[in-house]
């Protein structure tokens, strides 16, 4: 009883920590994946140290065994070759347990890559009463392996049950050659609760194993994988994540290719709107499976893919619509305090006229007064900004009207002419990128001849070897540019991402990473940000 007490209080911590941290594990996979050419060189050299025992061994056996559980989970086809050499050394040798072993490493193989007539096939071939206890575990693992494996490839209410059934029964053939309180023996009572549905109870077998064991870490990313299994509810869908991710991250780090995590990943993220991480882990997928091999694993990726990405595409275009309406939105907002801006400064030229009335009133009208001066600079600013910028915004959109409408000629002259061939070049004539850096540079243009000090009141604030500078022919960079549009009033990080076509986040890391390296204080800093003077 104190035992369970101790494992649920640990699934409770684990369900509080995934909530904390689930996005810095995020974070830390796409880490790892960047890693992921280090850790295969690691695992390559250790390939090479026994290809060269190959040569030097005559008992060649032991050194092929692990040649093959080195490319098991790394690449099917290498891993083949190894396979079918073991099985060679072992026929030659006419030793049966051998002949069984290797007859069980090539069915796992098979298996992994989704191939089960084959593994049936050898399956067949495997006389289990002559193996040891620990391959006549593998070979009652792969045997429900290859049963729970067809129940989900069918995915049919008529046969699923009876394959699971026979998958639950080799499985307790395999935990009965197991010994008590081994790895194999939790883990594999652990599978049971998963293949047997009993998915609704804590997994008190893989939290054991997390708790308890020291595992490898392909051990370590197979238990956090079937551990995930138990949590399938929205409410638990960050203890899920957390789950998969860290499996994801000690897959990585054993090099395993055949890799189930990242697929599910992808996949629950999807399902739960964070089309950009779901897109980067479904590629990371079809990279694994592309390069061990999986035919089964990459037709279920590539239905998943295309779904994603147009998720991805319909998200773009909704952000530039949203750009487009925030534009207009801007503009209009331009003219409605260019208006009022005018009706003040009608006013103000009234309250000059009564100046010398207001001067009589000395101390009791001063604080007045310097109310004035600030509204009057303000006004000033205001006014100067607004020309520009509505001038700005005018001849944009007449050019982009022009354009649009020598467009349209074109294309219905051409269309009128059957000349259809031609209609898609006369539509690339629009460069995207082209308009979108003209647009960037006309913005700096305008910015820099309203407030010409700008980037040297930045740099004032700055360590001479953290100044920023831009590259001519530019006049602002991103990181100037960000703080330009603050300097306008647009103080909201999701609207000047939206502008300037980044995340929100990179937003906050630019903004940041300026504020840490500046030698004021970061509300100093923002102070003297809005206090740049307009001319």
């Amino acid at each position: 009883m104190k035992s369970l007490f101790c494992v649920l209080l640990f699934s409770l911590l684990l369900s509080n920590l995934s909530a904390r941290q689930r996005a810095e594990l995020i974070d830390s996979l796409k880490k790892e994946i960047t890693q992921k050419g280090k850790y295969e060189q690691q695992k390559l050299s250790r390939i090479h140290l026994f290809q060269n025992d190959l040569k030097r061994n005559r008992n060649k056996f032991p050194v092929l065994l692990r040649l093959f559980e080195e490319y098991e989970y790394y690449q099917f086809d290498s891993a083949y070759h190894y396979g079918k050499k073991l099985l060679e050394f072992s026929s030659r040798l006419r030793d049966k347990e051998k002949i069984n072993i290797s007859r069980v490493k090539i069915a796992s193989l098979l298996l992994h890559a989704g191939l089960f007539k084959e593994t049936f096939d050898l399956l067949t071939e495997i006389n289990p009463s002559i193996l040891s206890q620990s391959y006549r575990y593998d070979y009652y693992c792969l045997k429900s392996g290859a049963y729970s494996n067809l129940a989900i490839y069918n995915d049919n209410p008529n046969f699923t049950e009876t394959y699971n059934r026979k998958a639950v029964e080799f499985l307790d053939s395999a935990i009965q050659s197991t010994p008590i309180n081994s790895f194999e023996r939790l883990f594999s009572m652990g599978n049971r609760q998963v293949v047997s549905g009993a998915t609704g109870k804590p997994p008190i077998y893989f939290l054991k194993l997390l708790k308890d064991y020291k595992l490898s870490d392909h051990q370590r990313a197979r238990v956090l994988t079937g551990m995930a299994a138990f949590y399938q509810q929205a409410e638990q869908n960050d203890v899920r994540v957390s789950l998969l991710a860290q499996s994801a991250i000690y897959d990585i780090r054993s090099s395993v290719r055949e890799t189930l995590a990242t697929l599910l990943l992808a996949e629950d993220l999807y399902h739960h709107g964070h089309l950009e991480d779901a897109y980067i882990f479904i590629q990371q997928s079809r990279d694994d499976a592309a390069f061990y091999g999986n035919r089964l694993r990459k037709l279920k990726i590539e239905s998943v893919f295309p779904d994603i990405a147009a998720q991805i595409n319909i998200v773009a275009q909704k952000d530039k619509n949203r750009f487009l309406i925030y534009l207009l939105s801007i503009a209009s907002l331009t003219v409605l305090i260019g208006l009022i801006g005018f009706m003040i400064f009608v006013q103000l030229k009234k309250l000059r006229a009564k100046e010398h009335i207001i001067e009589e009133k000395n101390k009791e009208l001063e604080a007045f007064n310097n109310q004035l001066v600030f509204i009057n600079d303000k006004l000033r600013e205001y006014a100067t900004v607004n020309e520009k910028y509505i001038g700005y915004f005018f001849e944009m959109v007449s050019g982009y009207i022009l354009k649009l409408d020598r467009l349209k000629r074109n294309v219905e002259r051409k269309m009128l002419a059957k000349r259809y061939v031609e209609v898609l070049p006369a539509l690339q004539e629009i460069d995207i990128k082209k308009e979108r850096t003209e647009l960037y540079h006309t913005f700096d243009r305008v910015f820099i001849s309203i407030f010409p000090n700008f980037t040297e009141t930045i740099n004032s604030m700055l360590k001479p070897e953290d100044q920023i500078w831009p590259k001519a022919p530019e006049l602002l960079n991103t990181e100037l540019r960000i703080f330009a549009l603050i300097r306008l009033g647009i103080q909201d990080v999701r609207t000047i991402a939206a502008i300037l076509e980044y995340s929100e986040n990179t937003i906050y890391v630019y903004k940041m990473r300026i504020k840490a390296k500046a030698i004021v204080s970061a509300e100093q800093f923002d102070s003297t940000v809005m206090e740049i003077k307009a001319v």
